[in-house]
């Protein structure tokens, strides 16, 4: 919400004494945070009022013009410009020579295709104004100043930019500051100001709007719906003050009748909207649900099909109006409008927020429906806003309001003590310094013995309960105010249970071995969410999703990895290693909730370590992504009864390489390359992933650290070569030399693998390195022989093996 503190100034007198930064300040204290402190002004240097007296076509171009600019000074000057909508006699924007303009570019005398320019006229955006803002007639030219404008005087004061803007951001509960009012209101309480509102001077003409148009609207819809008529309405650009409050609000100026509904919006904070009574096809309005896939087309020229829970302003029949929302195209205001038929209203705020959202239309009118709305002002804002639309346009009002108002309009009684204030503040205030804060904020009360009663006004609608005026009283009392105590308690140290000590010691482990953490979307689409699962359950779908991509709880991490790895692939960061921690959600059949599992993920493409002088580049494959996975699993503790094993059952994965990972014989995840098809769809070139189930791993048995001495004595080696059949795995002869490799046996490293010339089709030549060490001795050469031999004759009859 925007505040111009010029405005304010004339509801709450003596607040343009105090400085902008002071007040800031002070508001920031007491109720919100201020954004920001703008002045447009500011950083803006010589920019003048000009006076186009002469103009000619610039000798060498199209469409630059050669003008005569008066500036106030002795000689006009001439500026060469290029606008489209450059006239003689227009009062015009000039920065003079050595001036200052947005972005603090200075501006020189020069030439322009060798016509000296003495200074530039100016468009409002490079004066700082934004697009948004700019009236569509100036948005790509320049912008024309009024007749009565001084040629030499700055132009600061005529185009508003001398006001001070505050910026609030404003929380959900503090939605009566959504309109100046609200803001007076808040800072008349704040410096214990009185606010002062001008009288609404409203002319009524003796013809009766309610022989022009009714009104019908069912209470759940619209407690409120009224209408005032204005006829022989002259349509054309608002007076330049309302155009300057409206820009500093942050609002584009369009004319006159639609500028008067915007102006009563930001200072009432009462939505209203503008028909052209002309074009509404009958004398008949009817607030109603929309038909099941009705179609309607609103002002930004989009037709919308409608759903049985928007709520719609029709002309009996047709919709000609989504309610609180926004307008439609065919009966807007237009520059031959001659009677308007002007809306105030209350529709019921959970509708309008479901059809926003929907629609993607966060309209001002709908984030202040959302959010409530004053419903004291509703007729009072209306009747203002008819009488600046006839005073504007030359009109008249017809008498009386069209339609009903049943909104309860009473103040909420509340209760509280004064000894309950204190005792939650821990403050002593009395009863009469309670009670004026009250009075500060325009509450009414009544006190019995430090029991208050106290008549909250509707315009503070988030107040209802004892717990809402202990906060007012605190903030206007000041938080910096309160008395500070310290808990008294016994000191307890803090410390990670077992479960979050596994889960940092795998971060830290992937970390230290290369990869990135990355945190993807919790919530994604129902397609990836049910790839790459290893678990069985059903999808979790959310009520009211962000988007059409954001509808489901994930079902596995590797979609959202895979998801970043695109992201950055697609900005030239080829070389790529992410993992995330994060939870995964299945639902069992019946449960409406799903159970949260603790997955651990990675995902590589690219490079893994890029080509040095002192090291070859390394690309990442299947074994580096297995290697990941096989020093986490041992540095969690689990070295034993890991079994990896060739799996064909992810479609998302290479049929030919992948292979799901077992400990104690329980599937806890998988590792593999990403099916080509899946790194199509992401433009990824060869991408290796794994999954693991973390539960599983922290619940599974653990190999503790022992600590081993620095051998004593040597090892004895001896290598191996066999010629096995293709379906012998690696895994099988690891497993056959540890089982018969006796006692001495220390590791079994595998050194080369061959298939080709000189090997039968369908086998393959294997190598192996088999270190034997005693700890108590040294090894003899019988010893490690006949251990030795034992490996080889288990391998020959167990494999059928042969020894090369």
């Amino acid at each position: 919400m925007k505040v111009s503190t010029k405005w304010l100034n004339e509801y709450v007198p003596t607040i343009a004494e105090i400085e902008p930064t002071a007040l800031s300040n002070k508001i920031e204290l007491t109720a919100v945070e201020v954004d920001r402190v703008v002045r447009l002004q500011d950083g803006l240097k010589k920019i003048v009022v000009g006076h186009v007296l002469a103009m000619e076509m610039h000798p060498d171009s199209d469409h630059l013009h050669v003008c005569k600019v008066d500036v106030g000074e002795s000689e006009p000057l001439q500026i060469v410009c290029g606008a489209p909508n450059i006239a003689v006699g227009q009062k015009v924007i000039v920065a003079l020579k050595n001036s200052r303009i947005a972005g603090n570019i200075k501006i020189k005398k020069g030439k322009m295709r060798g016509v000296v320019s003495e200074g530039m006229i100016c468009s409002l955006q490079e004066i700082g104004f934004a697009d948004s803002v700019v009236p569509q007639k100036y948005a790509d030219g320049i912008y024309v100043l009024p007749t009565d404008a001084v040629p030499g005087e700055p132009v600061y004061e005529y185009l508003g930019m001398d006001d001070t803007v505050l910026d609030l951001d404003l929380t959900p509960n503090r939605a009566d500051l959504m309109s100046m009012r609200g803001v007076a209101h808040e800072v008349a309480a704040i410096y214990g100001k009185e606010v002062s509102f001008p009288a609404v001077d409203l002319h009524e003409d003796k013809e009766k709007a309610a022989d022009m148009i009714t009104v019908a609207s069912e209470d759940d819809l619209a407690p409120a719906y009224m209408m005032r008529i204005i006829k022989d309405v002259k349509v054309q650009e608002s007076p330049m003050w309302l155009q300057k409050r409206l820009w500093n609000m942050g609002i584009r100026p369009i004319n006159n009748v639609v500028d008067v509904t915007n102006y009563i919006l930001m200072d009432y904070g009462q939505p209203l909207h503008a028909f052209d009574y002309e074009q509404l096809g009958s004398q008949q309005i009817l607030v109603r649900r929309a038909n099941e896939a009705e179609k309607f087309t609103t002002l930004d020229g989009k037709e919308r099909t409608l759903h049985a829970n928007d709520i719609v302003v029709t002309n009996g029949t047709k919709p000609i109006a989504l309610a609180g929302v926004m307008g439609g195209l065919d009966s807007e205001v237009t520059a031959t409008t001659a009677t308007v038929a002007l809306e105030a209203a209350v529709f019921n705020p959970h509708m309008i927020r479901k059809t926003s959202r929907r629609e993607d239309l966060h309209t001002d009118a709908a984030v202040r429906f959302e959010r409530g709305i004053n419903v004291e002002v509703v007729a009072a804002a209306l009747d203002a806003a008819a009488a600046m639309i006839a005073q504007l346009g030359q009109g008249r009002v017809l008498a009386g309001t069209v339609g009903q108002d049943h909104t309860d309009k009473q103040p909420t009684d509340v209760e509280i003590s004064r000894q309950h204030i204190n005792d939650v503040l821990g403050t002593e205030l009395s009863d009469s310094e309670v009670g004026a804060i009250f009075e500060r904020l325009g509450f009414t009360y009544q006190v019995t013995d430090g029991n208050f009663t106290v008549a909250v006004p509707k315009r503070r609608w988030d107040i209802s309960i004892a717990a809402d005026l202990v906060e007012e009283v605190a903030r206007l009392y000041g938080y910096d105010q309160l008395p500070t105590t310290l808990p008294v308690s016994e000191a307890t140290p803090g410390h990670y249970t077992y479960e979050q000590r596994m889960i940092r010691n795998a971060n830290a482990v992937l970390e230290a071995a290369g990869l990135t953490q990355a945190v993807s979307y919790s919530l994604t689409s129902a397609e990836k969410a049910q790839r790459f699962t290893f678990d069985t359950g059903l999808t979790t779908q959310v009520q009211l999703p962000l988007n059409s991509e954001r509808t489901t709880a994930r079902m596995n991490l590797v979609s959202g990895l895979l998801d970043d790895l695109a992201y950055n692939v697609a900005r030239k960061n080829n070389d790529v290693a992410l993992y995330e921690q994060g939870r995964v959600f299945f639902r069992d059949e019946g449960q409406d909730r799903p159970r949260e599992i603790e997955h651990i993920a990675g995902a590589m493409t690219g490079l893994f370590r890029a080509n040095s002088w002192h090291a070859a580049k390394q690309p990442v494959d299947f074994y580096l992504a297995k290697g990941i996975v096989e020093h986490l699993l041992a540095k969690l503790g689990i070295k034993e009864d890991v079994v990896y094993q060739a799996s064909q059952a992810y479609p998302e994965m290479h049929p030919g390489r992948t292979a799901t990972i077992s400990v104690a014989g329980e599937l806890v995840g998988f590792v593999g390359e990403v099916h080509p098809n899946i790194t199509k769809e992401y433009r990824l070139k060869k991408t290796y992933v794994f999954e693991l189930d973390l539960d599983k791993i922290i619940a599974a048995p653990k190999s503790a650290e022992v600590y081993q001495p620095v051998p004593k004595y040597p090892a004895v080696t001896r290598d191996i070569a066999l010629l096995v059949s293709e379906e012998v795995t690696n895994a099988m002869i690891i497993d056959t030399i540890k089982r018969n490799g006796g006692a001495y046996l220390e590791s079994v490293n595998l050194f080369d693998v061959y298939q080709g010339e000189n090997i039968k089709l369908g086998f393959k030549s294997m190598a192996y390195q088999l270190t034997y060490r005693s700890q108590t001795s040294t090894l003899v050469e019988d010893e490690v022989n006949q251990a030795f031999d034992k490996v080889v004759n288990s391998l020959q009859t167990e494999l059928n093996a042969t020894i090369r």
